[in-house]
């Protein structure tokens, strides 16, 4: 054959195909980050916007026991999964950790601790793991970097919570936040206690039945607590309804299905990322929707809390110098 006649590579064939399949895979991470970043950093203020109208309890409890109802049995087919009974019982104790002193804490404590400045206290959930993985049996002490991030989130906590009249503005009530400390605590403990509890191979299987426990559990509690006492549906706001639909399609659907996506295709500290861009996004929407103000005492500490949860995050947690997988914070999930 002449040399005139012979042609030059294509471009097409099987490598074309390979470089859209991973462009495409590329968007597709990127989008699942954006949901990630944007639609969990909104349901801080979703909460605050359903709570208007819904006992905290009763609202934490709806969104998360639908959800529960609707996956349960789609994921329970879809999959083949049959869980245990070991299974459920690490479900009904990470529902009660995290969805209903969790996400039921930052419910009951939003009725008066604005969006933005309650997700900076939620952030603290990534020092709470820290210090829970290393006083559980067989786990591991923080290196030095670590120890320096966990100092700073406290006092950025206190910053939020300490003098009274601090550059001028008043504190964030003592009472309510303490209850976020205490939910980012506990959420810190369900996670730990998921990891080694033994849950269904499928992870979304696992959200499932934690759901359908922990909003049982929640529905319960707001029962027994009297949040139902003079409450009727009918009173509820479109806006509230609207914002239950938001937390359970975009919040625990659309969010947690991207967060899993993510968690599978890129490395656990770029997951990570949304540990400190989710209360920018929280403090942003709570200013610019809702009203809130962003004060000098608010700047502060969210700067020195959000550096602290770089740190810690950055920071290698394992002896092999691994980071551990993040996990969602409760006003999320």
């Amino acid at each position: 054959m002449p040399t005139s006649e012979i042609e030059a590579p294509r471009t097409t064939g099987p490598l074309a195909p390979l470089s859209h399949a991973s462009a495409r895979a590329t968007t597709l991470i990127l989008i699942a980050f954006g949901a990630v970043y944007v639609v969990w950093g909104s349901t801080y203020l979703a909460i605050r916007i359903g709570i208007e109208s819904f006992p905290p309890l009763i609202l934490a409890g709806l969104r998360h026991f639908i959800v529960g109802l609707f996956l349960y049995p789609v994921l329970w087919w879809k999959t083949g999964t049959r869980p245990t009974a070991a299974n459920w019982r690490t479900a009904m104790v990470t529902g009660f950790l995290l969805l209903f002193v969790g996400n039921g804490g930052v419910s009951w404590a939003e009725q008066t601790v604005p969006s933005g400045v309650t997700a900076l206290l939620v952030a603290t959930v990534s020092l709470w793991l820290v210090i829970v993985d290393w006083l559980r049996p067989g786990g591991l002490k923080p290196v030095p970097k670590v120890v320096i991030g966990l100092l700073m989130g406290f006092a950025g906590m206190v910053l939020l919570v300490g003098p009274a009249h601090l550059g001028g503005t008043e504190r964030v009530d003592p009472r309510r936040a303490a209850v976020l400390v205490f939910a980012s605590l506990a959420w810190a403990c369900g996670s730990i206690y998921s990891k080694h509890g033994g849950m269904p191979s499928s992870p979304m299987l696992g959200v499932a039945m934690q759901s359908f426990a922990g909003g049982s559990i929640l529905l319960l509690a707001g029962l027994f607590s009297g949040e139902l006492q003079g409450f009727h549906f009918a009173q509820v706001s479109l806006r509230s309804w609207l914002a239950l639909a938001y937390l359970i399609v975009f919040g625990s659907g659309i969010g947690f299905t991207a967060y899993i996506y993510i968690l599978q295709k890129s490395t656990a500290a770029r997951v990570a990322t949304y540990a400190f861009v989710n209360p920018v996004v929280a403090l942003f929407l709570g200013w610019l929707i809702a009203g809130e103000p962003i004060t000098l005492r608010t700047v502060v500490a969210a700067a020195v809390i959000l550096t602290a949860v770089i740190l810690v995050i950055n920071a290698p947690h394992r002896a092999q110098g691994q980071v551990q997988d993040p996990v969602p914070a409760p006003g999320e999930a």
